[in-house]
């Protein structure tokens, strides 16, 4: 077992651990700046929507991970396990320890396949797809498909980009209309939640797609089963089974057949989800992470600061963290900034307190359509937080070909060649 010592360690190497590690050796090229990660390869995840239309290259959101460490950074090439805040250590899958100074915690979310029976067994087969596993598996499925009920569902935990279970379906919806398909088809969206969108001013602008394109809404139905072999989805209805204005936008009947007044199993040809997704498992067993309410297992950090409320040398970002706001590589390009300004600030022993900048913004690109597109931007409370130099020449509560434009070429040319190298 071997042992090192850093100043300042970030575990994740993927959006959030790149650009602190950037942004922070250009505050201080002389740092000791390691990052943790075993990642050989990091993904543009924000255009596995457009792949999975058959609108973007899955080959262009690739890139080695190695190609993205800063130059002055150190890669320790290995995974984390095991994360021990009270000695300043972190153990490493092939059983080293890393010390450090300070900690940046940001291994992103993880996958969680068992979160919902039998999805393991069906998912990338059976017609059931999903963009954030194999968003090219999703273009296989939609270009085979050929009528009847096409659902889309999302789980009831926390998922990366909320908005992007619902963007895959109006692309879909689209694309069945371009292939004289769409009078053979059902599509319904199923959802655990109670709106389409939190921010108003946006959810007006996409029920407005919704009843353009005769989209039902199925809202408390939180997804506990699949059967991919029989094409079956299995929900139970969380609240308002006597209250069905609350339940039910634009109703279509699917054939489902309900088990009892709270339990309903809904047909379908085919089935796109996001999957149950968690922070990770070294993260949720660790004592940086709310040990017990609605935030148990993501990271216990003050919402405004990005510092851990316990563990003063230790910050956090991303989509571990635990931020009442969604979690998009667009929160952490506002998180960065914030997060380095104040760990510099503990690391330099500066006087005064940290600054409190962070006030939730995140945004979702909502693509409604092939060449439309929705920029919703919002805080905490789900306030809207537009760009105002932006909104100056363009609505972003509607739907734009410029934004279109923006999700498809201005967001990833931001991404790689600004955003990762700290420039922004």
């Amino acid at each position: 077992m071997a042992s090192k010592h850093h100043q300042i360690i970030i575990v994740g190497g993927g959006t959030a651990g790149i650009t602190v590690a950037a942004q922070l050796l250009r505050a201080d090229r002389k740092l000791d700046v390691a990052i943790i990660d075993p990642a050989q390869k990091h993904y543009y995840q924000p255009a596995w929507t457009l792949v999975g239309a058959g609108a973007y290259s899955f080959a262009a959101t690739e890139r080695n991970e190695a190609s993205l460490i800063p130059k002055r950074a150190t890669w320790i090439q290995e995974a984390a396990q095991d994360l021990l805040p009270d000695e300043n250590k972190v153990r490493l899958a092939n059983g080293d320890e890393v010390t450090y100074d300070f900690m940046v915690l940001c291994p992103g979310i993880q996958i969680d396949l068992n979160g919902i029976e039998g999805l393991a067994e069906t998912i990338d087969k059976n017609d059931v797809c999903s963009n954030y596993t194999n968003p090219n598996y999703t273009w296989e499925v939609l270009q085979r498909f050929k009528g009847g009920t096409a659902l889309f569902t999302q789980p009831a935990t926390p998922i990366k980009c909320g908005g992007a279970p619902q963007k895959i379906m109006y692309l879909a919806d689209d694309y069945f209309q371009k292939n004289g398909v769409k009078s053979k088809t059902k599509v319904s969206f199923v959802t655990p939640g109670t709106v389409i969108f939190g921010t108003p001013e946006f959810a007006q602008t996409l029920m407005n797609v919704v009843n353009r394109k005769g989209i039902e809404l199925r809202f408390f139905h939180k997804l506990t089963k699949i059967d991919g072999a029989k094409k079956l989805a299995y929900y139970t209805i969380t609240a308002n089974t006597d209250a069905p204005d609350k339940l039910y936008h634009n109703k279509i009947d699917l054939g489902e057949q309900f088990l009892s007044p709270t339990e309903v199993v809904i047909p379908f040809d085919m089935m796109h989800l996001a999957p149950p997704q968690s922070a990770p498992d070294f993260v949720k067993r660790s004592k940086l992470a709310h040990q017990e309410g609605p935030d148990k297992g993501w990271v216990n950090v003050d919402i405004n600061t990005l510092q851990h409320k316990h563990y003063a040398n230790v910050f956090s970002l991303g989509d571990v963290a635990a931020l009442p706001t969604a979690k998009t590589g667009a929160a952490i390009r506002k998180q960065a900034p914030i997060l380095v300004g104040n760990l510099l600030h503990v690391l330099r022993r500066q006087p005064g307190t940290l600054k409190p900048e962070y006030q939730g913004y995140s945004s979702c690109p909502l693509v409604t359509g092939y060449g439309k597109m929705v920029l919703a931007e919002f805080k905490y409370n789900n306030v809207r937080d537009s760009d105002k130099f932006l909104t100056t020449f363009v609505d972003t509560t509607k739907e734009q070909y410029s934004m279109w434009l923006l999700k498809k070429y201005g967001l990833p040319f931001i991404y790689w060649n600004l955003m990762l190298k700290g420039l922004m």
